[in-house]
């Protein structure tokens, strides 16, 4: 077990307010492997009050000078990029091969993605005769979840950055070590000292005092759709602008003329991905009743070689909401075809990958987010059928559609209320906007759409 002192605030590692401390456990053997300090409301006004300071120099830097730290900033993470996977597989629990391709790689990509858009981005543009500014939000709060821990870091920093903006973050408690080599990716690539912070603590203390706080100018969080609500309301008390990534219930549509055995073999695997852990995921499979059954059969059998290959979910308390809503899709009459609520092994957090039949649009198990290795299989009559069901739930995050022709999926997928949706099995873009319809979300992430969010506007008329 290694204890980690201090906060990164203003450029440098110090010691927190408080003496109270987080414990980091392993998911896989539930063993302690860590300590890192668990920062007070007064830990937070001080690394606000750093960002504030750092402000005014930081957004007048040049946006190649922004750009260079950022590209820095990406070789930084390429040099850390082994201790980042095994960093992420000590405390989250994913397998390494998973930690190494998503975990480690994408935030990279991420990162350099800024980079370049930092250097290329109209700051400055001419509409008649005014010039239009965008310029930095100014103080940023980003809160955020551990199931992609680096990237979803890199998602809020990088942006915040590219525009002029500084930065205080608040990781999630249960994968603080991944963000800690965060910040020595930041000191090393030269960031001014100031223009991001690091505050671990929890979310209840450190990452309420963040969203109340009156230097902060916008709140960027990702996490469940009630602690949204909640950040929302805070933030529009003090008319501060959110960007909100939330919940998600994604439904994966195979249409009839599809590939059968390759869209239920892609679903499975996108909902077994991460164990279960992305609020993206596909865990609606909808399939028309005439392919249905060979469908439940493809899924069950899918599901069945995963057994061995994810990780542990990322605390017991996730173990017991998971298995929860297993022992809920049972009660409410869903065909168990995969898995189950029973624990597949003695010590760690693990849960079968599991396959629910028969579900209907109003079972719990197919309206509420579950955020574990759980897929459920729905029937639909036509595709309007498919259509109110795809769109029938308080979410819209993502989503899949599968046909035989391309047009065919786009035409579906265009009256899909999601805010995105992959077509025959699309490649990640990290390019593309990413967030959601509903109560899936408010904001962007990702791109020129996700810089976007830390800008604001300004006229010239001449």
């Amino acid at each position: 077990m290694k204890a980690h002192d201090g906060l990164y605030i203003d450029g440098a590692w110090r010691p927190a307010e408080s003496r109270d401390e987080i414990e980091v456990v392993n998911p896989a053997d539930e063993q302690v492997i860590a300590r890192v300090p668990a920062g007070s409301a007064l830990d937070v006004d001080t690394a606000v009050r750093a960002a504030r300071a750092a402000l005014p120099a930081w957004a007048a830097t040049p946006p190649a000078e922004r750009a260079a730290r950022l590209a820095a900033l990406r070789d930084a993470l390429v040099a850390r990029k082994d201790e980042i996977a095994e960093t992420v597989t000590a405390e989250l629990g994913s397998p390494l091969p998973f930690s190494q391709a998503v975990h480690a790689a994408v935030p990279i990509a991420v990162a350099g993605s800024y980079a370049e858009l930092a250097a290329s981005h109209p700051f400055e543009e001419k509409v008649g005769n005014s010039t239009v500014l965008h310029e930095p939000i100014g103080v940023v709060g980003a809160i955020t979840p551990w199931n992609y821990p680096l990237h979803q870091i890199v998602a809020k920093v990088a942006p915040a950055l590219a525009a002029g903006c500084t930065i205080v973050v608040k990781p999630a408690e249960n994968t603080p070590l991944t963000a800690r080599l965060f910040a020595e990716a930041v000191h090393e690539s030269g960031v001014p000292g100031g223009v991001f912070n690091l505050v671990t603590g929890l979310g209840p203390v450190a990452g309420q005092a963040l969203a109340e706080h009156p230097g902060v100018d916008l709140v960027s969080f990702t996490g469940s759709t009630a602690v949204g609500r909640r950040i929302g309301a805070v933030a529009g008390a003090a008319v501060k602008k959110v960007a909100l990534e939330l919940g998600g219930k994604s439904a994966n549509v195979i249409l009839p003329s599809a590939d059968l055995a390759k869209a239920v073999n892609v679903g499975v695997a996108n909902v077994m991905s991460n164990s279960g852990q992305t609020c993206s995921a596909w865990t609606r499979m909808l399939v028309h009743r005439d392919r249905y059954a060979e469908a439940v059969e493809l899924a069950a059998t899918a599901a069945a070689k995963y057994g061995d290959r994810i990780g542990p979910l990322v605390s017991a308390r996730q173990q017991d909401r998971v298995r929860g809503y297993i022992e809920k899709g049972i009660a409410e009459g869903a065909r168990l075809v995969a898995g189950g609520p029973e624990s597949p092994r003695e010590r760690g957090w693990f849960v079968s990958p599991t396959v629910f039949a028969d579900v209907t649009p109003d079972m719990t198990i197919a309206q509420e987010e579950i955020f574990g290795p759980v897929l459920s299989v729905l029937r639909y009559d036509d595709e309007e059928d498919a259509l109110r069901i795809a769109n029938g739930t308080v979410y819209g995050l993502a989503g899949a559609v599968w046909a035989a022709e391309e047009a065919e999926a786009v035409a579906f997928a265009r009256r899909m209320d999601t805010g995105q949706v992959d077509i025959n099995g699309g490649r990640f873009n990290p390019l593309a906007p990413f967030g959601g319809y509903k109560q899936s979300g408010v904001g962007r992430e990702l791109g020129a759409h996700g810089l976007a969010e830390y800008l604001q506007t300004k006229s010239l008329q001449f």
